[in-house]
């Protein structure tokens, strides 16, 4: 049984339905003992009728045989076909999000929740909503994604369609830097999974390392890395290969956040195993794109490796329906592997790409693109452009939250201007990274030695 209408014959309003069971028994021209049949008597038939009983979906859908109707016909306020047509739409709409065009998702499905229908047919005007904030965020609209997500995830329903929109919702907050609201609809939905019995389900697994990967980026790699220790231990009992792999995933990232290199590696060759056996195109491109700044980032460089992790992530990325900040990071990496290797031509294409894909509001992600194309303009002679850049990164970072990204790349952008004469840019850069980390400079009342 469909478990759209499984749900809703547990909603529905008793006294339609007991009208649409009289009116339907009425057409078949049959008694009440004869729809019953041998499931319930006459008298409860009748209460149904009256709406004073709202029948378990299965007797109601065998009742319904016997009066030669479908359970979507007692269920549903709009024909059986139009219920079918639009599922379709919605379902393509879904299918041109996947195979990487948001563009065309967006236009399907707005037809499916511009039909008057539809509004008439919740669980397809759910599936529709769900399709459009996930366009929008592969568009790079996080804004317009969360406010979508922010009305569906709003009324707890215990199915793994919800847990779906937690993840996508503390993703896009996440993705546009408020990490400490991702964190916080996460830890208020923890109960809710115990008790609505989901806690079991790989979605809420994939809850948890998402918080996870929001402590990490917020600077708490030791309850980032405590997360994913007891996520893996949940992910053994249930073998999951998917839950481990994203628990090694979000390890290996805290642990590069430490320095750990090395270690943050290994970690993610584990996760690149595990996501490869499992076909999670999406997450297995997105952990290239990591594992290739790892490999830049490790004593030596190896950026020609580095391409070699990130040949197949563009091609896995465009048929997983991935975000726009996801694809906009494996541009931004190739870019920075081409660029250490001299290639600058080919990092110019890459930041071009890198550039139409991060999302407006993505200000760390932003910054860290002009700061290549000032690497870039520098290594070409063009000081002045450099600078220039530069500044572009300053501004789009003083966007930014606090957060352990942000100070690396403040300190990163201060050498730079150091480097092209901006002393001023530079000091300015050098405080905010210390702000970025939570220090702060005493005012000169706290910091006054009293006399004696």
């Amino acid at each position: 049984m469909d478990t759209h209408l499984a749900e809703l014959s547990r909603t529905i309003d008793a006294a339609e339905l007991g009208r649409r069971m009289r009116i339907a028994r009425v057409a078949a021209g049959m008694t009440q003992a004869q729809v019953a049949g041998d499931d319930v008597s006459a008298a409860y038939l009748s209460r149904i009728e009256d709406g004073q009983r709202r029948p378990e979906a299965g007797l109601l859908e065998r009742m319904a045989n016997r009066m030669g109707v479908t359970l979507e016909d007692l269920l549903l306020d709009v024909p059986r076909d139009k219920v079918h047509e639009l599922r379709l739409a919605v379902d393509h709409a879904r299918l041109s999000l996947i195979s990487g065009d948001p563009a065309a998702a967006l236009a399907a499905v707005g037809l499916v929740l511009d039909d008057p229908a539809t509004e008439r047919i919740d669980f397809v005007q759910r599936a529709a909503r769900q399709v459009r904030a996930g366009a929008l965020e592969a568009s790079g609209d996080l804004d317009g994604a969360i406010l979508i997500l922010e009305d569906l995830t709003s009324a707890p329903t215990p199915d793994a369609g919800w847990l779906r929109c937690l993840i996508a919702l503390c993703r896009c907050y996440r993705d546009s830097g408020d990490h400490t609201r991702a964190i916080s609809i996460a830890e208020r939905s923890a109960t809710l999974i115990d008790e609505l019995g989901l806690s079991g389900l790989s979605e809420a697994v994939e809850l948890t390392v998402t918080v996870a990967g929001a402590y990490e980026l917020q600077g708490d790699t030791g309850q980032a890395m405590r997360m994913c220790a007891r996520t893996l231990e949940a992910a053994e009992q249930h073998a999951s290969a998917v839950d481990k792999a994203t628990a090694y995933w979000t390890a290996s990232r805290a642990e590069a956040e430490r320095g750990g290199t090395q270690a943050a590696l290994e970690l993610a060759d584990k996760a690149l195993a595990l996501f490869a056996l499992s076909d999670d195109n999406r997450n297995l491109a997105t952990l290239r794109a990591q594992v290739a700044n790892l490999q830049l980032l490790a004593d030596p460089a190896d950026p020609a490796a580095a391409l070699a992790t990130l040949a197949d992530a563009e091609p896995e990325l465009s048929w997983s329906g991935a975000s726009a900040t996801e694809v906009a990071l494996v541009h931004l990496t190739r870019g920075k592997a081409h660029f250490a290797l001299g290639s600058h031509d080919a990092a110019r294409e890459c930041v071009e790409k890198a550039t139409a894909a991060a999302p407006d509001d993505a200000a760390v992600l932003r910054a860290s693109i002009s700061v290549l194309r000032g690497r870039i303009a520098f290594a070409d002679g063009d000081r002045d452009g450099a600078r220039a850049l530069f500044r572009d990164g300053v501004t789009a970072l003083t966007a930014a939250g606090s957060d352990r990204r942000a100070a690396q790349l403040w300190f990163e952008l201060a050498e730079l201007l150091t480097e092209v004469g901006d002393t001023e840019g530079a000091v300015q850069a050098f405080r905010s990274a210390g702000a970025s980390t939570g220090l702060r400079v005493p005012s000169r009342t706290s910091a006054a030695v009293p006399q004696r």
